[in-house]
Protein backbone atom coordinates (compact mmCIF):
# COMPACT_ATOMS: atom_id res chain seq x y z
CA UNK A 1 0.00 0.00 0.00
CA UNK A 2 3.26 2.29 -0.94
CA UNK A 3 1.55 3.75 -3.87
CA UNK A 4 -2.10 5.09 -2.33
CA UNK A 5 -2.94 7.57 -5.08
CA UNK A 6 -1.70 6.06 -8.18
CA UNK A 7 1.80 8.61 -8.93
CA UNK A 8 3.99 7.25 -6.86
CA UNK A 9 5.33 10.03 -5.14
CA UNK A 10 3.00 12.64 -6.46
CA UNK A 11 3.07 15.95 -7.37
CA UNK A 12 4.32 17.80 -4.36
CA UNK A 13 7.14 15.01 -4.30
CA UNK A 14 9.15 15.82 -7.81
CA UNK A 15 8.33 19.54 -6.67
CA UNK A 16 10.17 19.15 -3.10
CA UNK A 17 13.19 17.22 -5.42
CA UNK A 18 12.97 19.78 -8.20
CA UNK A 19 13.50 22.35 -5.31
CA UNK A 20 16.08 20.32 -3.39
CA UNK A 21 18.22 19.96 -6.50
CA UNK A 22 18.30 23.72 -7.07
CA UNK A 23 19.60 24.75 -4.13
CA UNK A 24 22.08 21.95 -3.76
CA UNK A 25 23.58 23.32 -6.92
CA UNK A 26 22.81 26.84 -5.79
CA UNK A 27 25.08 26.11 -2.34
CA UNK A 28 27.93 23.89 -4.37
CA UNK A 29 28.32 27.55 -6.69
CA UNK A 30 28.00 29.91 -3.80
CA UNK A 31 30.71 27.85 -1.95
CA UNK A 32 32.81 27.57 -4.89
CA UNK A 33 32.61 31.45 -5.82
CA UNK A 34 33.63 31.91 -2.22
CA UNK A 35 36.63 30.19 -1.98
CA UNK A 36 37.59 32.03 -4.93
CA UNK A 37 37.20 35.11 -3.87
CA UNK A 38 38.79 33.95 -0.99
CA UNK A 39 42.11 33.03 -2.47
CA UNK A 40 42.12 35.54 -4.78
CA UNK A 41 42.03 37.73 -1.97
CA UNK A 42 44.79 36.34 -0.36
CA UNK A 43 47.25 36.23 -3.27
CA UNK A 44 46.88 40.29 -3.13
CA UNK A 45 47.99 40.31 0.16
CA UNK A 46 50.52 39.00 -0.56
CA UNK A 47 51.62 40.45 -3.36
CA UNK A 48 50.72 44.32 -2.08
CA UNK A 49 53.39 43.91 0.50
CA UNK A 50 56.40 45.46 -1.45
CA UNK A 51 59.79 47.16 -0.94
CA UNK A 52 59.81 50.75 0.68
CA UNK A 53 60.80 51.99 -2.48
CA UNK A 54 58.54 49.99 -4.84
CA UNK A 55 55.34 51.58 -2.66
CA UNK A 56 56.65 54.75 -2.79
CA UNK A 57 57.10 54.79 -6.30
CA UNK A 58 53.23 53.23 -6.56
CA UNK A 59 52.37 56.58 -4.32
CA UNK A 60 54.38 58.96 -7.12
CA UNK A 61 52.60 57.22 -9.91
CA UNK A 62 48.79 57.66 -7.90
CA UNK A 63 49.54 61.56 -7.82
CA UNK A 64 49.95 60.81 -3.83
CA UNK A 65 53.41 62.97 -3.62
CA UNK A 66 54.44 65.25 -5.80
CA UNK A 67 58.09 64.61 -7.48
CA UNK A 68 60.11 67.11 -5.11
CA UNK A 69 58.49 64.80 -1.73
CA UNK A 70 59.61 61.64 -4.01
CA UNK A 71 62.75 62.12 -4.75
CA UNK A 72 63.06 63.55 -0.70
CA UNK A 73 61.36 60.84 0.69
CA UNK A 74 63.63 58.27 -1.25
CA UNK A 75 67.09 59.47 -0.21
CA UNK A 76 65.78 59.48 2.96
CA UNK A 77 65.24 55.54 2.27
CA UNK A 78 68.65 55.29 0.54
CA UNK A 79 70.60 56.58 2.85
CA UNK A 80 68.74 54.94 6.05
CA UNK A 81 69.74 51.58 3.73
CA UNK A 82 73.36 52.67 3.82
CA UNK A 83 73.53 53.05 7.81
CA UNK A 84 72.30 50.26 8.70
CA UNK A 85 74.72 47.88 6.62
Amino acid sequence: MHYWDGYGVGVWGFAMMTVSMVLFWALIIVAIVALVRYLGRTGRAEKGAGSAEEILAERFARGDIDEEEYRRRLQALSEHGRRRT
